[in-house]
């Protein structure tokens, strides 16, 4: 759904557009970071790197409020940062220390914030579905006006608890934005391959939810159909579903040979990349200098250097602590 025509040119606010573009730079920055970071092994385990997607992490989170919820996946860095998770905190997470968000236990899969109502990263495919309606379940019973924003990618699609959570979202009229980012190829397969019907909002229309396919590359499109979703979702409308076509311009995780697509249908979709074309929008619109951007670019530099200074200077939680929150040991003396 771009609400706007293709020939159109959006008028901007000029502090709006600065931010939106440098949330979506913040995000891209920190990812290319933690990319050298994994390579000096100083991150390990697995890591899925958001770069090419940040329009939709962007865009959503300026429709929601500080009293809404959001659940993502395990490509869940940038959701995390723009919904206002320090990125000391997350980048100290990643590198398994205590000041890490979730004591260095999570790691990149699982960036956890209860204060900002972030709840995960969820390393399994599609287990973010459930839960999300079970917060906005708990939300429709207490009769709070608040949303719950659910992001998953489409390879959750053939999953079970995706058509068990639409259902149940659809029959109890549940508050939920469910947030499809279709990069294509799920881990390794590309779509045509796996489900006989690619419109992936005719899935969702098939349980009554009123479903959008967005530009995932436009922030400004992204932002204008979350914005709708969301006063729908919030004022009793039901659940909605947004499928945001995007792609990542990384592989699936750093393990993945990338043996599924060609190197020339990458760089073909790093033409729409959204970071540098919002950015000539704002300059075409004379909204954005030289010598801000430069500014821009050092500002979120510094921020990137200090999370990586706080999580280097971080602990590793004592061998004594390893087995506390996994197993009960009874009533302690």
């Amino acid at each position: 759904m771009n609400l706007r025509a293709k020939d159109s040119t959006p008028v901007l606010q000029r502090d709006h557009g600065l931010h939106l573009l440098r949330e979506m730079l913040r995000v891209r920055r920190f990812e290319e970071k933690c990319a050298e970071l994994y390579a000096a092994a100083k991150i390990r385990g697995f890591l899925h790197l958001y770069i090419g997607e940040e329009a939709v992490a962007v865009g959503v989170m300026q429709a929601l409020e500080p009293r809404d919820a959001v659940v993502a996946t395990y490509r869940e860095h940038g959701h995390a940062l723009v919904r206002g998770v320090s990125a000391a905190s997350v980048m100290a997470e990643m590198c398994g220390k205590v000041e890490g968000c979730c004591r260095g236990r999570g790691g990149s899969m699982h960036i956890f914030d209860a204060a900002a109502r972030f709840y995960g990263g969820n390393a399994i495919v599609g287990g973010g579905l459930p839960l999300a309606v079970g917060l906005a379940l708990a939300d429709k019973m207490t009769r709070r006006k608040q949303v719950t924003a659910c992001f998953f990618g489409e390879g959750a699609v053939a999953e079970g608890e995706f058509h068990e959570s639409m259902n149940l979202a659809a029959l109890w009229g549940l508050p939920v934005l469910f947030c499809c980012e279709n990069n294509l190829y799920a881990m390794g397969t590309a779509l045509e391959r796996s489900e006989s019907e690619t419109d992936l909002c005719l899935k969702a229309a098939s349980f009554e939810v009123p479903s959008w396919p967005v530009d995932g590359m436009d922030v400004l499109a992204v932002e204008e159909a979350a914005r709708q979703a969301v006063a729908a979702v919030r004022s009793g409308g039901g659940p909605y579903f947004l499928e945001f076509r995007t792609y990542r311009f990384r592989a699936h995780s750093m393990f993945d040979p990338e043996l599924y697509r060609t190197k020339q249908e990458v760089e073909e979709w790093k033409k729409r990349d959204p970071i540098p074309n919002f950015e000539a929008l704002l300059r075409g619109q004379e909204l954005l200098s030289e010598k801000e951007m430069e500014i821009m670019e050092t500002e979120i530099a510094s921020e990137i250097t200090q999370a990586v200074e706080f999580a280097e200077a971080g602990s590793w939680e004592p061998i004594e602590e390893l087995t506390r929150f996994v197993y009960s040991e009874g009533p302690r003396p």
